[in-house]
């Protein structure tokens, strides 16, 4: 296992952590909803750790498959893919908007694909769960395999009887929604939101080794 999400600068580098509902998510089974969003995020866990342990037999694509519906039930997919598009959400069609969500939904599910590919003796483990202004915030660490823990709290909202991923803090402090945001500024400025569909299924395809689907 690697860890997940934030891009490798020299800050994070080995304790790179990040992370829906999207659209897709129609299309596979309907689970019961977590009752706290602790819960939220053992399932998450679980899943994740259930994947590294069969990482090697599951290859790039087969971790993708089985983690891609985890992820998109568990986080707040479009909230953060038009926080994370800024202020250009707002000139969108419906139709760049669906597109953008569901490339960002296959990325950040490619990407933890890739990053949980194996298991080493690695924890996960939620430590608990304090009332915040817009939902609650779970907290929780991960433990490499050489016994370093990295923290890793996650806001969570409540949608419906179910609580949902809307963010994620590496050691409390960087958002995933802000990192984001800063990373595809660039792409939306020279390419346009055309140019971020592209680049995010592009990276999807080369983390897991499929190809996008027509929209």
């Amino acid at each position: 296992m690697r860890m997940p999400i934030v891009p490798r600068t020299p800050a994070w580098k080995a304790a790179a952590v990040a992370a829906g509902l999207g659209l897709a998510m129609l299309s596979y089974p309907v689970h019961a909803a977590p009752a706290s969003g602790g819960d939220a995020v053992q399932g998450l866990y679980d899943a994740l750790f259930s994947t590294m342990k069969n990482g090697r037999t599951l290859g790039q694509s087969g971790r993708f498959t089985q983690l891609e519906p985890v992820i998109r039930r568990t986080f707040d997919i479009p909230t953060m893919a038009r926080l994370s598009v800024g202020s250009s959400w707002a000139s969108l069609s419906e139709v760049r908007r669906q597109q953008v969500t569901e490339s960002f939904g296959r990325y950040i599910s490619a990407i933890y694909a890739d990053r949980f590919d194996s298991y080493a003796g690695q924890k996960l483990q939620v430590t608990g769960e304090q009332p915040n202004p817009a939902g609650v915030m779970v907290s929780s660490q991960i433990v490499k395999a050489n016994g370093e823990p990295v923290k890793v709290d996650y806001m969570m909202r409540r949608y419906g009887e179910g609580w949902l991923i809307s963010d994620i803090y590496l050691d409390g402090a960087i958002s995933e929604v802000a990192t984001r945001r800063s990373e595809f500024v660039a792409i939306l400025k020279s390419q346009g939101i055309d140019g971020l569909i592209a680049a995010l299924n592009r990276k999807a395809d080369i983390l897991t080794g499929t190809t996008a689907r027509s929209f």
